[in-house]
């Protein structure tokens, strides 16, 4: 079960969203995270001018740069390889049905890995540009586009800058003016809009958006050893058979150095291993990883499987050994490729819309049982707003506390997955006494397959509470709802 199934899509495209249905890309005190990651809303809020605001345009969006990344990543795989390994990587890209899911949801992973694939086509063509300094400072504004995507790229720097030095390696001084040319576009470009940022007077929220993706770490001396192996662990999201077998190619081709050094040299076998790498430092590093994070993994892993492929059919004649690890890779690679596409293709035939419709069924309950205020308050409201237009604030998140948001706001809905959370009951105890409304199916995760609507009445003559006063995270005898406090 992933976040980003039923928070993420409206979270990072909200600023688009509120500014075509309310007029306001802002909400003060509320999760603003444009402020951090504004390419995504910009390029969202650009679409919307055409579509309108639906969930298809958001996904359709995430698409294109799925389509994208194939053909950047075609070009990229060609500048050092043949065809026939770079159509291989594509297919496995387009047939593994864990890309299939996340390349169809509106989260930052896909524009990210586009951004990355386009710099990296610059960056490993530097000594065949006219102008390479010119073409590196291209690279820099990238990056920063990059970063402005999702913070993360910063773990993919790395890569990226193997793919500008490993071609220049002939060339230091060329390369050394090449690499400072990048670093001063980004420093420029990312220092612009920064001061955008403070001279809006949005800082504190630029601050939050770090703030809340920061994971409490255990105490221990072999948590990071933990945390690593985990996080390679979660590559099996992305295939069984796959995933293993890049890691026994690059072990093997390790052990194998002197008949590999070539393509460890490669710019974009390096590139390519440095931002898988990369990507698994970081969720070593959060402590956290998440399956949605793999989709930057899966789309590198696949291109070192196709050109560690490539590497050992070319030594087929060398002997039986390394005839047996070509058609053994081979035909592993075909048999994954044939089960992952017909697992697709079946996701493709039996679409659920079983999050969509709880979304419209809720939206369509707050209409026909008026409650003062049309607002909504959820973990999954600008999720809910995408879907159904309903206007939402987040209960989880945001720059102001609970209790001075349902002051300033007033909600007349409340929303949570499953269960009741003791603190948030208690900030909502504040202002309100909840009674529970109705029910949607949605998902088959036993923790997020029942979305429950409350309805928040405001206390008599506007009372506040104090939690201090009482113990505010128990049912008090004003609330009605059997929703488990969890």
């Amino acid at each position: 079960m992933d976040w980003a199934k039923y928070t993420d899509e409206g979270w990072y495209g909200n600023g688009a969203i509120r500014a075509h249905l309310f007029g306001r890309w802002y909400v003060p005190g509320d999760f603003n995270p444009a402020v951090a990651a504004p390419v995504w809303p910009f390029l969202e809020w650009a679409l919307f001018f055409f579509t309108g605001v639906t969930p298809q345009a958001a996904r359709g969006l995430a698409i294109t740069a799925f389509f994208l990344n194939l053909c950047l990543g075609y070009l990229l795989l060609r500048t050092s390889g043949s065809r026939w390994m770079a159509l291989l990587a594509l297919t496995l890209l387009v047939t593994n049905p864990f890309l299939y899911c996340f390349s169809r949801l509106a989260i930052l992973e896909p524009c990210l890995t586009t951004f990355t694939l386009a710099a990296m086509n610059l960056a490993v063509r530097l000594p065949r540009w006219r102008r390479p300094v010119l073409a590196a400072a291209c690279i820099g504004l990238l990056f920063a586009v990059m970063m402005l995507t999702k913070t993360t790229a910063i773990f993919l720097l790395p890569a990226l800058a193997w793919a500008m030095v490993a071609p220049l390696a002939k060339t230091k001084k060329l390369g050394i003016q090449c690499v400072l040319a990048a670093g001063t576009a980004f420093a420029a470009s990312y220092a612009a809009w920064m001061a955008l940022v403070i001279h809006g007077g949005f800082l504190e929220d630029y601050k939050y958006f770090f703030f809340i993706n920061q994971y409490e770490r255990p105490t221990g001396l072999l948590w990071p050893f933990i945390s690593l192996w985990w996080s390679f662990h979660g590559g099996l999201w992305i295939d069984r058979i796959l995933i293993p077998l890049a890691g026994v190619l690059v072990v093997g081709a390790l052990a194998c150095f002197r008949s590999f050094h070539g393509l460890f040299l490669d710019p974009v076998f390096g590139a390519s291993l440095l931002a898988a790498a990369g990507y698994i430092l970081f969720m070593t590093y959060q402590d956290h990883p998440q399956p949605r994070y793999f989709a930057v993994v899966a789309v590198f892993c696949f291109f070192l499987i196709a050109q560690l492929t490539e590497a050992l059919a070319a030594r087929a004649a060398e002997g039986a050994g390394w005839r047996v690890a070509g058609w053994g890779t081979i035909g592993l690679v075909a048999v994954a490729a044939c089960a992952n596409g017909a697992r697709t293709l079946d996701y493709a035939a039996h679409p659920e819309y079983t999050w969509v419709n709880a979304a419209a069924g809720l939206t369509r309950y707050i209409d026909a049982h008026p409650n003062g205020n049309r607002l909504l308050l959820s973990v999954s409201g600008d999720e809910i707003t995408l879907l159904t237009h309903l206007p939402a604030l987040c209960d989880d998140f945001g720059t102001m506390e609970l209790p001075d948001k349902l002051g300033r706001y007033q909600p007349g809905w409340y929303a949570s997955w499953n269960d009741l959370d003791p603190g948030a009951l208690a900030d909502l105890h504040t202002h309100y006494s909840i009674e529970q409304a109705a029910s949607f199916p949605a998902f088959d995760d036993r923790e997020r397959n029942v979305l429950i609507l409350f309805k928040l009445r405001p206390l008599p003559g506007g009372k506040v509470r104090d939690e201090g006063d009482q113990d505010m995270t128990v049912e008090l005898p004003e609330d009605s709802f059997d929703a488990p406090i969890e």
